[in-house]
C-alpha cells in the first residue's frame, strides 16, 4: 500500500485531544503514549523509520486515559495512540491499537514490512502472534506476579500464566533458531515482540520464575534488539518525568 504525502500543514487543531496536549509542531507525527511495552512500539517504529514525530506523555491515570479529552482519540482509553498530520489522500488520520499503528507506520514507508508480499503477510504473522498471545498472556503473568493479583492465595491464575509463558517463549525460541529476526529482516514483529521480553525483567522481575535461561535464543535476540540505537532512543519517548 503506497500512502501519498501532502506537504501542507494540517489544522490539528480541530482534533479535542489538541486542547489538552497542543501540538508544538502541527507537522509531525503526534504520538499519544507512554513507556510500556505496548507505549515503546510505536516510538521504537518511529525512530527506526526516521520519521519525524512529536512526543505527548499521556499516563495511565485514568485522569489521563479517562480524560474526555484522550477518549476522543481513543475510546478504548489505552495508550499509545498517534494522529498522522500527512495521512492517506492529505487527510490528518487519527489511529489507535499499537499493531495498527505499527502496520500503518510501515506501510507509510514501505519499510519493515519486508520485501514483497510474501514477506509482509509473514510479518503480519509475527506481528498478530504477539498481539493475540504474547501481550495479554504477559500482561496477566505480571498481574499475577508482580502486581496486585500476587496477593491473590490461589496459584493457579499464577500458574496457567506462567506456564503460557513459558510456551510463547518456546515457540519463539524454536523462530529464532536459525534466524537474527523473528521475520526474517528486522520488521515491525520485532518492535511488537521484542519490548515484551524486556518487561519480564525490567517490569516484573521475573527472569528466574519462567526460567528465562530455558530459552538462549530469546535471550540473545532480546540482546540484539537492545544494543540498536534506535530502540535505545524509542524505549525512554516520551520520557517518564
Amino acid at each position: 500500500m503506497n500512502i501519498q504525502h501532502n506537504p501542507a500543514v494540517a489544522d490539528l487543531t480541530t482534533f479535542p485531544i489538541s486542547t489538552r496536549w497542543p501540538a508544538k509542531h502541527p507537522d509531525r507525527i503526534q504520538l499519544y503514549s507512554y513507556p510500556t511495552p505496548n507505549g515503546v512500539k510505536i516510538s521504537i517504529a518511529l525512530e527506526e523509520l526516521g520519521l519525524p514525530y512529536e512526543a505527548h506523555k499521556v499516563t495511565l491515570a485514568d485522569a489521563d486515559v479517562k480524560s474526555p479529552e484522550f477518549l476522543s482519540l481513543n475510546p478504548n482509553n489505552k495508550i499509545p495512540a498517534i494522529i498522522d498530520p500527512d495521512g492517506p489522500d492529505g487527510v490528518p488520520l487519527p489511529l489507535f491499537e499499537s499493531g495498527a499503528i505499527l502496520l500503518y507506520l510501515a506501510d507509510k514507508t514501505g519499510k519493515l514490512i519486508g520485501k514483497t508480499a510474501r514477506d509482509r503477510q509473514i510479518v503480519t504473522q509475527w506481528l498478530m502472534f504477539q498481539m493475540g498471545g504474547v501481550g495479554p498472556m504477559f500482561g496477566q503473568f505480571g498481574y499475577f506476579y508482580a502486581y496486585g493479583g500476587k496477593a491473590i492465595e490461589d496459584a493457579r491464575p499464577l500458574e496457567r500464566y506462567r506456564n503460557e509463558v513459558r510456551r510463547l517463549l518456546a515457540v519463539l525460541d524454536g523462530q529464532l533458531s536459525e534466524r537474527d529476526w523473528i521475520a526474517g529482516d528486522f520488521s515491525i514483529a520485532d518492535i511488537a515482540i521484542a519490548p515484551w521480553l524486556r518487561s519480564l525483567e525490567t517490569g516484573y522481575q521475573a527472569l528466574d520464575a519462567i526460567g528465562w535461561s530455558d530459552f538462549p535464543n530469546v535471550a540473545a535476540y532480546r540482546e540484539r534488539f537492545l544494543a540498536r540505537p534506535a530502540v535505545q532512543r524509542g524505549l525512554n519517548m516520551p520520557p517518564r518525568d
